[in-house]
């Protein structure tokens, strides 16, 4: 979430007076107002809605629902002129590779819009940015930049310019190491051989994304009439959609959008203001709201919340600076804002149920109980995990392992499903070879097969080191003598990937083995870096519920 301050004289000039019936629709279009004076309005905005966080965003939507200017509205953009093109260079790949770009002509900026433009810009850097980290973003004066724009990657020492706000010049390494910008955000180039640059058509440096702008090209002032706009990352369909958010707000400021040709980029031009379109069901509508409205009040209240839609199709169509919308039920909570929260019956349901909890839960935290009493500490970890801790630190060739479940897109290394809590527990104390030992852990945690479809699994895992076979047998049993289930430890001859031959125990309950438990082997040691004996166990607890439930 985030808070938004606009001017009260310009709120009442162009939108209506802020009397006690717009205090509460401002507060009804799921933006409460927080604070209000003769001066200026103040309004929370969710993170869902990071169009709305500019004024020329907020009053675009706003004046929609007042019913002021209902329907989608429409954007005129020009095709690319000479020379308005950013080429992409392949030594991006590691640390900045894509971006979406735009330029804005014939703008008439004053101190209230140029504030208006570097707030929108850091509260998308702070939201869709995530602190900059997924984009960051630059506005430059169009009169300084010979076109075209390059965004390649330079070593650190062959990167001087003169950054924002300071008055000498500095090169990557001293930007992150003195100016006050660099340092609060160093720790997104750290470890990177070589850093990112816009330059323009004369090689001069723009900025260096995601630390700062040039002080000599990259300061908008009240002169400036024309701008180019870059967002730059790793994940080019987010960067289309703070783009988009951008140049539309420049747009309400007067501006004009022109596009630009993208060289290695996934896309050839940018931007691209396409609205997306999505069937409605009126019938799902009443249904999830409890009302009964009529195809024309839905008209109505999806036009009040800046769609247009077609009755002949039953289709909605959204624009491009809504990237909340991704499924009907989004449709549907806007027809509820529209409609009015306030104006929704609530009804005691036709049946009588009693509310408690799962089973499964109370015998999970029992058995953390007892856990937690022989002084071993509970952990939790991330379902995903990638194939490096799943297979190859546990001496497993990953060509063996055919049953687990791998993401299709996904943005970080993090790319699988986990298919135990061993490799996680081991990745723990790996992490932690310089704390103080003894180190005892466990976890209760959710594991994924692949079958024929996604089978989820609950889980219990121990480890301790210094420790070894007798110690993690003597833990088992004090927990099922506790529980009061007996199971049967029997010693295999079968080898495994993570433990030691001889030293390995199946765990067995009615007969069904359960889990396993032994002494991590030398090697896998080894691979985890972990500098003491670790003896670990694996259960699942599927056989151990029944006993209960």
């Amino acid at each position: 979430m985030a808070n938004i301050t606009f001017s009260r004289k310009t709120f009442e000039k162009e939108i209506g007076k802020l009397d006690e019936k717009m205090q509460e629709k401002i507060s009804m279009f799921g933006t409460p107002l927080e604070t209000f004076d003769e001066e200026t309005i103040e309004v929370e905005v969710f993170a869902n809605r990071p169009d709305l966080l500019s004024y020329q965003g907020f009053k675009r939507c706003f004046l929609a629902f007042l019913g002021k200017k209902p329907g989608m509205k429409k954007y005129e953009i020009n095709k690319p002129e000479k020379d308005y093109q950013v080429i992409i260079d392949s030594s991006t790949k590691d640390v900045r590779p894509y971006t979406s770009c735009a330029i804005i002509k014939g703008l008439k900026l004053d101190e209230e819009k140029i504030k208006e433009i570097i707030e929108i810009q850091e509260k998308l850097h702070l939201t869709m940015g995530r602190k900059r980290k997924k984009v960051a973003i630059g506005i430059y004066p169009l009169e300084k930049i010979k076109l075209p724009i390059t965004l390649k990657a330079l070593e650190p020492d062959y990167i001087k310019f003169i950054p924002l706000e300071s008055e000498k010049e500095m090169s990557g390494l001293q930007i992150l190491q003195k100016h006050p910008t660099g340092k609060e955000y160093s720790h997104l180039l750290s470890g990177k051989s070589k850093f990112p640059v816009f330059t323009d058509a004369e090689n001069n440096i723009l900025s260096m994304p995601p630390i700062i702008n040039s002080q000599m090209t990259g300061k908008v002032t009240t002169e400036t009439k024309d701008v180019f706009i870059e967002c730059s990352g790793f994940d080019f369909k987010t960067l289309k959609k703070c783009l988009n958010i951008l140049v539309l707000v420049f747009a309400d400021m007067g501006g004009k959008i022109y596009q630009m040709e993208l060289k290695g980029a996934p896309e050839k031009i940018s931007p691209i203001l396409e609205s997306e379109k999505i069937k409605i069901s009126l019938e799902n509508t009443n249904k999830t709201l409890g009302t009964n409205i009529d195809e024309k009040k839905i008209k109505v209240f999806l036009e009040n919340m800046g769609h247009n839609y077609n009755s002949k199709t039953k289709e909605v169509e959204i624009g491009p600076w809504r990237t909340d919308i991704l499924h009907e039920v989004d449709l549907i909570e806007d027809v509820a804002i529209a409609y009015g929260y306030q104006n929704l019956a609530p009804e005691i349901p036709d049946i009588s149920t009693t509310g408690k909890e799962n089973p499964e839960e109370i015998i999970k935290r029992k058995i953390a109980e007892i856990l937690t009493g022989l002084s071993l500490l509970e952990i939790s970890n991330y379902h995903l995990t990638n194939k490096d801790y799943q297979f190859e630190k546990m001496g497993v060739p990953e060509k063996q392992e055919k049953e687990f479940v791998e993401l299709e897109n996904s943005k970080t290394e993090f790319n699988i499903l986990r298919k135990d809590l061993s490799s996680f527990i081991l990745r723990n104390l790996s992490e932690n070879v310089d704390s103080e030992y003894p180190q005892k852990i466990f976890e209760i945690g959710t594991v994924f097969e692949l079958k024929q479809s996604i089978q989820e699994k609950e889980n219990l895992a121990i480890a301790i080191t210094p420790g070894n076979f007798t110690e993690i047998k003597q833990i088992w049993m004090y927990l099922m003598k506790s529980l009061g289930i007996k199971t049967e430890l029997n010693e295999t001859e079968e080898t495994t990937n993570h433990l030691i031959e001889g030293r390995v125990a199946t765990i067995t309950l009615d007969n069904k083995e359960i889990g396993i438990l032994g002494e991590i082997h030398p090697k896998i040691l080894k691979n985890w870096k972990i500098k003491m004996p670790v003896a670990i166990l694996e259960v699942n607890l599927k056989e151990i519920f029944k006993k209960f439930i």
